[in-house]
């Protein structure tokens, strides 16, 4: 599906969405108890359905209705023999291998060509180290345990979705374990929702200078919860004041654990001028930043090695977009420096590189210069009503 966006200014106010890595989290928790919990504030994006599909493969009955689901708990690995979907879900598939490693037979994780390719290295090594099945098979990954408790030592400068999938399962053998992450530590704030999200389950877990204590034999409880606003998409909707709207973004919690709530004070650091920002702990907000910077006057970005890793290599995806709206950057092993121009209307499509946060990006860009992006359904894994809420804000656009 290609999006032709004409120059226009955004004006109103609009809704954050519900946070996507919120929601995936409190599904899993809401599986793993013992009873019925109530999610308010569902999102179906591609992503939290394929968190859904694999979750029902596993025995959770999950009732999704307008804006809310059902969970009746109590998954097990031994449920059914039926493959796991994850399709192009990284979180789903990160998250539920540690789960699947507590059982002793193998079970098959389908992912798509993109996930595939993506790095899994903590999880090769953790196998190797632990006598655990993780096996790249044809069209997916083969894991199997059993998975038992102890001490644990991992990586944490590739994804702190490995770390995250691990709080979910240990806890839930009989004995106690210790969790150690290496330096470096990147996206910590997305480790402190996830064990924000266990304490809402009833579930303990201490930190003390990158290891986690985790007491064993622990039980996840029903919860009735409502799923916070978004701040990683609600920064794609604020960025539209960069190219003259007036957009007001609701919904949002100060007190939220969402790493991305920064942006506010990132979207002010470039207003004032060239600016050092770091996106170690904030990769998913690169593609909007690059955007701002190119429209105040510029930065230089650290920690962006990992955005080549993404759902797309976000790097080149944005810097040759950029290049043909004319703004020049220069890009390093592990920095990009974007610097400051008047973009104009790119003479040929923009790839979305079936990237969300790609699109959502160059779709802010194109409503002040105009011009079509390729590839725009890729929204749907995480944000399917982003371009409704463009057109309820003013946008002018056109699907075909």
């Amino acid at each position: 599906m290609n999006v032709t966006i004409r120059p226009s200014a955004a004006h109103g106010t609009v809704q954050a969405p519900p946070s996507k890595s919120m929601t995936h989290r409190l599904l899993i928790g809401a599986s793993l108890a013992d009873g019925t919990s109530t999610i308010r504030s569902i999102s179906p994006s591609d992503d939290v359905l394929a968190t859904v599909d694999c979750l029902r493969t596993l025995g959770a009955e999950i009732e999704l209705s307008e804006g809310f689901c059902t969970v009746k708990g109590g998954i097990s690995v031994d449920f059914g023999r039926e493959d796991l979907d994850c399709r192009e879900s990284g979180t789903t598939l990160r998250l539920l291998v540690p789960l699947l490693w507590r059982g002793g037979t193998p079970r098959k994780l389908r992912a798509a060509p993109s996930l595939l390719a993506r790095p899994t290295d903590v999880f090769d090594v953790l196998a190797a180290e632990k006598q655990l099945t993780f096996q790249k098979k044809e069209g997916g990954f083969l894991a199997s345990g059993p998975l038992t408790s102890g001490d644990f030592r991992i990586r944490g400068d590739v994804s702190s979705q490995f770390v995250s999938g691990l709080l979910f399962a240990l806890p839930t053998l009989p004995g106690d374990s210790t969790l150690t992450l290496l330096p470096p530590v990147v996206s910590r704030p997305y480790i402190t929702m996830t064990l924000s999200v266990l304490r809402t389950f009833g579930v303990t877990v201490r930190e003390e200078n990158d290891t986690f204590f985790i007491p064993g034999g622990q039980r996840f409880s029903p919860v009735e919860t409502t799923v916070e606003g978004d701040w990683s998409n609600a920064a794609f909707l604020d960025a539209l004041n960069f190219v003259g709207g007036d957009v007001c973004v609701t919904g949002l919690s100060g007190e939220s654990a969402q790493g991305d709530r920064v942006y506010p004070a990132l979207f002010d650091r470039l207003r004032r001028g060239f600016s050092e920002i770091d996106l170690s702990d904030t990769p998913d907000l690169g593609p909007i930043l690059f955007i701002a910077a190119a429209l105040c006057a510029g930065a230089h970005f650290t920690g962006t090695a990992r955005l080549r890793t993404k759902e797309s290599d976000r790097i080149a995806a944005m810097t040759d977009a950029l290049a043909r709206c004319g703004i020049r950057t220069a890009v390093g092993e592990d920095d990009v420096t974007v610097y400051p121009g008047v973009p104009t209307t790119p003479k040929t499509p923009l790839c979305g590189a079936g990237d969300h946060r790609v699109v959502m990006a160059f779709a802010v860009l194109l409503s002040r210069i105009g011009g079509t992006i390729t590839g725009a359904e890729a929204v749907r894994k995480s944000y399917p009503d982003f371009f409704p809420a463009l057109g309820a804000l003013g946008v002018d656009f056109e699907m075909n």
